[in-house]
């Protein structure tokens, strides 16, 4: 796992000076080398540009150095992740009579894509964010994992005679510190999707005129910056499949999965926070490996969300060599404003993945496995459980008129979700005549029980000329995109397709991507895998999902040897004790910044509401979780450290 940065501008000095400055601000992804390579220019002194920072994980040695050129093609590449299937397609290359001298990945893939152009990227499983030149044509390729594991950024120059006509990068950061971006500007659809969701929804992002390519997109450029080609190599298919696969099947197909996670020329590691996800890949890694994985977990002092005493029950019962990490309020204190400053883009989580990774990587190790993406696979989230019923209720009482209906949701939350204080409840009760209003909108409801606010208080935090930006809480194009991959699927199938795109394409892996890179560790997430996801696509709902949220398939395959009892007991989410922590060691900082107009006005904020939104968490005003003030600090925090404004 590295970073990856480039430019399609003029190979001169001014570029490749905002090409290293690009190069030398994603240091932490990879402090092993770094390089730069430019193109011949044309007649006009135009060409790529491209940067690479490495971190060895596979082929520690030079030849495994990037920007890599073919000796064979004579193409260029730099790319940052892995690719898990690289052993098959190497030796299918050499069965074409093609010979290496790396034991990499990336030499086969760049060989691969030299010979057989953009439609080799369809070939690739793996985690991958990549740029590939071919000197022959002239033409750059950028291409992003199906699941969206890696993140890329794009910047397009806005006028004719910047002398570039296109960025990109691995960190929306390094783009920043290119200096080619000019005076950054806040976009008014990340700041409405950061109320919204607490973390800004793709393409778009906190800045305007930057994107990040979509998961599973490729992009071919001209030597110039035209685009040549523009499209999907893979997607969810809108409708559920038809059942294939059965339970000794998948497992099958997990457990190669997790071999191939497992490749490695360094030290490896798994995260193991007690819960199913976690334990799964660490025994099915035990059971795999020749020797004692070493497990991490995170433990705290509060102990009501301490998973330390489970977590070693678990490690003991699987075998493995057990680390516990006690995270201190005084540590996450002492070092919040560097953990806050690994967010790439503004974001009310990442921090418990950014402690964890640090712990890990100061124990020796450069690579971790996470349990990440097992709950949007196999339904265990409240979502899977509730929306459905929402929808059935709404779909019996249709002869109900529908003001009558929203009257009667009304009249619960007032009972339900009581608030007298400055601020009113923001909880899902709270919102139920918003929901009750769209109950026969699956991707509504979705986004109505996830959003931070309610739609009115957001009408408050907003300035008034941003209020209108998005549709339920999400860009045009990802609200397109999701009507496509659910619009004839079962309701089940459609939300897990939902919180695949959403939840974790969009705030869990971009969130564990940059802090775990701000480590220099790199983490693999074998639950989020295309042929793993395809396969579990083909299970029946009743399977895939049954009894809802106890991921019982999941439980059965990667749970084998363990005794059943360690996991009866209720779901918990991994959670840092931040209500607590908030009220007393980080309130000072935070109330200087929320109540202070010339901090919260200039990214679009209105003063009062903020100040109030504080005011009311501070009073222990019901419903007011500390997500809420939390998002809202971290936005305002990353402008101001970003210089990003309206």
């Amino acid at each position: 796992m590295c970073g990856i940065a480039g430019i399609i501008g003029r190979t001169d000095d001014a570029n490749r000076a905002a090409l290293q400055r690009m190069n030398d601000a994603m240091l932490h992804r990879g402090p092993d080398a770094g390089g730069t390579w430019a193109s011949e220019p044309d007649e006009r002194g135009w060409g790529a540009l491209l940067a690479h920072r490495r971190l060895a994980i596979l082929d520690l040695s030079p030849a495994g150095a990037q920007p890599m050129t073919d000796p064979v093609t004579g193409h260029v590449i730099v790319f940052n992740g892995e690719i898990y299937n690289f052993a098959d397609l190497r030796q299918r290359l050499i069965a074409g009579g093609q010979q290496f001298s790396s034991t990499g990945d990336t030499a086969v893939m760049l060989r691969a894509l030299g010979l057989h152009g953009p439609e080799a990227v369809a070939w690739l499983r793996g985690m991958f964010a990549f740029a590939c030149w071919d000197p022959r044509e002239r033409r750059l390729l950028l291409a992003r994992d199906p699941l969206g594991i890696k993140p890329l950024y794009v910047a397009r120059a806005t006028s004719p005679d910047a002398g570039w006509s296109l960025a990109f990068a691995s960190e929306l950061r390094a783009l920043l510190a290119s200096g080619l971006l000019g005076k950054a500007q806040l976009d008014p659809q990340g700041l409405a999707s950061g109320v919204w969701n607490g973390f800004v929804v793709g393409p778009g992002t906190a800045v305007r005129g930057v994107e990040l390519l979509s998961p599973g997109h490729l992009t071919v450029f001209d030597g110039v910056g035209n685009t040549l080609r523009d499209e999907d190599f893979w997607s969810i298919p809108g409708h559920t499949p038809e059942p294939s696969m059965d339970e000794e099947q998948l497992a099958d197909v997990l457990e190669e999965g997790l071999r191939l996670h497992l490749a490695s020329d360094v030290p490896l590691a798994v995260f193991l926070s007690g819960g199913i996800d976690s334990s799964v890949m660490a025994n099915l890694a035990q059971r795999a490996a020749k020797s004692p994985i070493h497990t991490f977990t995170l433990a705290f002092e509060e102990q009501e969300l301490n998973e330390g005493p489970i977590a070693r029950q678990i490690a003991t019962a699987i075998g493995t060599e057990h680390h516990e990490v006690v995270l201190t309020e005084q540590h996450f204190v002492d070092n919040l404003d560097a953990a806050l400053d690994s967010l790439d883009q503004p974001t009310f989580d990442g921090l418990n993945s950014y402690y964890m990774s640090h712990a890990i990587r100061g124990a020796g190790f450069t690579v971790a496995l996470s349990g990440t993406g097992g709950d949007e696979l196999f339904g265990g989230y409240t979502s899977f459980r509730d929306l459905p019923v929402l929808q059935r209720w709404s779909q019996r009482t249709a002869w109900v008129p529908a003001g009558l209906k929203v009257a009667a949701a009304a009249l619960a939350s007032r009972m339900l979700s009581p608030s007298g204080s400055a601020v009113a409840s923001q909880t899902r009760w709270a919102k139920l005549p918003d929901m009750v209003r769209r109950s026969d909108d699956l991707m509504a409801l979705y986004q109505m029980a996830y959003a931070l606010f309610l739609p009115g208080f957001q009408r408050e935090l907003l300035a008034p000329d941003l209020v209108a930006t998005l549709s339920d809480g999400l860009p045009a194009a990802m609200k397109a995109k999701l009507n496509r991959e659910t619009r004839a699927r079962t309701p089940l199938s459609a939300i897990s397709v939902m919180e695949q795109r959403l939840f974790l394409g969009e705030r869990l892996l971009r969130d564990n991507d940059v802090a775990s890179m701000a480590a220099s560790l790199e983490q693999r997430v074998p639950l989020v895998d295309q042929v793993l996801f395809e396969s579990v696509d083909r299970l029946p709902d009743q399977k895939r999902y049954e009894p809802l949220r106890s991921k019982a398939m999941l439980r059965r395959i990667g749970l084998r040897g363990l005794d059943p009892a360690l996991f009866d007991r209720p779901k918990s989410g991994f959670v840092l004790p931040l209500d607590r922590w908030i009220r007393r060691g980080l309130q000072d900082a935070m109330d200087q910044t929320l109540r202070d107009p010339q901090a919260v006005a200039p990214v679009g904020l209105d003063p009062a509401a903020v100040e109030r939104l504080w005011r009311a968490f501070l009073d222990g005003a019901p419903g007011l979780y500390w997500s809420r003030v939390w998002s809202i600090y971290v936005f305002v925090r990353w402008c101001h450290r970003h210089r990003v404004f309206r």
